[in-house]
């Protein structure tokens, strides 16, 4: 069996925009490359068949591997969930290293979501483990490569 998939309400929108795009313009893309490079002749030396079959592979395979993850979804809605002041799938946190005195804010998300380049951080990364269900004001340890790093959690947001 399955387990569900922990997304966001954006999460899910951004894997069905990115469901459409495959169908209704990389596939036909990848098909009319497929024909062309068949008029090349010979198809086992035909460099050009071959990258567009290796193409239509990944094409069809992330189609399915989205296909399945929005199938599986367990769409959380922050706004609308009983949080108690506690950090939980969703939240927006703003917290402060302790040594450096630097703050950041991350949103916890499901896997696909994450992206540290936007502060969005997976539900399985150890920060994100280490936050889920503690509340403002509390001190945290994260283990990481470089060492225990401390951090203040000064604001929370169910945006």
């Amino acid at each position: 069996m399955i387990n569900q998939i922990p997304m966001t309400l954006q999460g899910v929108k951004k894997l069905q925009k990115e469901l459409i795009k495959l169908k209704n313009i990389e596939r036909p893309k990848i098909i009319n490359l497929i024909i062309a490079a068949r008029k090349h002749g010979d198809l086992k030396e035909n460099a050009e068949y071959q990258a567009a079959r290796e193409a239509q592979s990944f094409c069809e395979g992330r189609i399915k591997e989205i296909e399945i993850k929005l199938s599986n979804a367990n769409i959380i809605d922050i706004t609308k969930i009983i949080h108690n002041n506690k950090i939980i799938f969703g939240s927006t946190v703003y917290i402060k290293n302790i040594v450096t005195n630097k703050i950041n804010s991350y949103k916890i998300v499901g896997d696909d979501e994450s992206d540290l380049k936007n502060n969005l951080i997976a539900i399985n990364a150890p920060l994100a483990r280490a936050l889920i269900g503690k509340k403002e004001n509390n001190i945290i340890k994260v283990k990481t490569p470089k060492g225990i790093l401390k951090y203040e959690i000064l604001k929370i947001q169910y945006i």
